[in-house]
């Protein structure tokens, strides 16, 4: 696995897209700092940017470095949620600027799986995570479900097909007005 992640990392730190499995489904990514990296992410999508991505860190540490303030609730929550959970915050920093949505939020899950979590680590930088399907279009639940149209158009496939991921997309949660857990997917 060392040597994919490295062919991996050099990808996205020139730049480039790539198409991987991570904790949910397989996923269409990059580097979430680099605008014209998500720009390119949105047109091999065919998406608007006004729907925002998903962005994957490796750690409650890398998330503080994009996340002013980790409110204590959803602190827990997190640590001790038992499906990946997407945590919509306020205010981000430092990411690419079409990552994050028109009122100042940004979707980011702190990724469990073990070659998203080391690629991560090693890139030092959060990546963007979306379905690895055309929008409007099924997500896959394997790698053999992923459009070839879509891995045409992608800079690199990671080299790891038969990786099992759970098939499903995470679960959104935010803070409301209130100060409690809303669910926005389950």
């Amino acid at each position: 696995m060392k040597n994919e992640i490295d062919r991996t990392l050099q990808h996205i730190k020139d730049g480039n897209i790539i198409v991987y499995p991570t904790d949910t489904i397989w996923g269409l990514g990059c580097d979430a700092t680099n605008q014209s990296a998500v720009e390119k992410v949105y047109e091999i999508k065919n998406r608007s940017e006004s729907k925002s991505l998903i962005i994957l860190v490796d750690s409650i540490e890398m998330l503080e470095t994009y996340i002013e303030t980790v409110p204590e609730l959803i602190r827990v929550y997190i640590e001790t949620a038992t499906k990946p959970t997407t945590v919509i915050y306020a205010q981000p920093q430092g990411l690419a600027s079409n990552v994050v949505a028109k009122d100042d939020t940004v979707a980011i899950r702190i990724v469990k799986n073990d070659f998203c979590k080391a690629l991560i680590k090693s890139f030092g930088k959060p990546i963007v995570s979306t379905s690895a399907n055309i929008s409007n279009q099924p997500s896959p639940s394997n790698f053999n479900e992923i459009d070839p149209l879509l891995l045409e158009k992608a800079d690199y496939i990671v080299n790891l097909p038969a990786v099992e991921t759970k098939k499903t997309a995470s679960q959104i949660i935010k803070l409301n007005d209130l100060g409690e857990i809303e669910y926005l997917r389950k």
